[in-house]
């Protein structure tokens, strides 16, 4: 069974950083690439940031390049992301996502994790 667990929200200040971890299991983790997306209160779940399964290929959503970071763990089941600078607008529910497809990530991943908080204040 497919399972992604992220960790790592919680409370930071404006311009703070907080590093976000996604733990995947239950499938073959180099035929996966692996993502990131956002829902704030009130609007609409959004695309963040994914990687593909060697860590070499990542795509951004252009309001957050620059400022987010997405990585992968040697072992490759584990995928970071890093939000530097953070703002008040970034607070959201972060939500990992998996899908045999680079493309099809972006938009609607296979998997998805049960979310972790983030909130900023200003």
């Amino acid at each position: 069974q497919v399972r992604l667990v992220e960790s790592g929200g919680g409370l930071a200040q404006d311009g703070g950083s907080l590093r976000l971890s996604c733990a995947a299991s239950g499938f073959t983790v180099v035929a996966y690439a692996m993502g990131w997306f956002r829902q704030a209160p009130g609007k609409e779940r959004e695309f963040v940031a994914a990687i593909d399964w060697s860590g070499r290929t990542t795509y951004y959503a252009n309001s957050l390049k620059g400022r987010f970071t997405i990585s992968r763990g040697n072992a490759k089941n584990t995928v970071y992301v890093q939000l530097n600078n953070l703002k008040p607008e970034d607070t959201a529910v972060y939500y990992c996502a998996a899908d045999t497809n680079l493309v099809e990530i972006r938009s609607i991943p296979d998997y998805w994790g049960q979310g972790t908080q983030v909130t900023v204040s200003s």
